[in-house]
């Protein structure tokens, strides 16, 4: 079951890693892309499988130091609030635009629509790839703290 656990760390830091540097990319060229949340979503189930993992081997006795539990804890949290600040971006353009509400950027002229619509799907790709780039470092710091 360890191995597992190891096998799995591995993986989990491998797709937030590959997710924040692919997304990255994608953010700094302006460009959309299927692969990023492919990878992104990947990572964030196989961290939540991860959690499942050590939570078996902490009840079967496999106890770790506090640390290692904080650092490969923290990346659900951060996907959590990166997840709920991606729902609030839209919001956010919008807002900043002074537009109410996505019948107010129908009114507008399609150039300026497509404006707004990239405003936004920039403003999630990069809250995402921040939050990827975050869940990455402590991944790597939980492997770091593990016996």
């Amino acid at each position: 079951m360890r191995l597992v656990h190891i096998v799995v760390g591995v993986a989990c830091v491998g797709l937030t890693g590959a997710a924040a540097l692919w997304g990255g990319w994608c953010w700094y060229r302006v460009r959309q892309s299927r692969v990023f949340w492919w990878l992104l979503r990947a990572g964030q189930a196989a961290v939540v499988v991860e959690a499942a993992i050590g939570g078996v081997l902490l009840i079967a006795g496999k106890h770790e130091s506090s640390l290692h539990l904080i650092y490969g804890l923290l990346p659900m949290l951060v996907s959590f609030i990166a997840e709920q600040l991606r729902i609030a971006s839209a919001q956010m353009v919008l807002d900043s635009r002074g537009l109410e509400g996505s019948a107010a950027v129908g009114k507008l002229p399609d150039s300026e629509q497509r404006v707004v619509v990239i405003a936004i799907l920039q403003r999630e790709l990069g809250v995402m790839v921040l939050a990827a780039a975050v869940m990455c470092v402590l991944l790597i710091r939980a492997a770091g703290t593990g016996g």
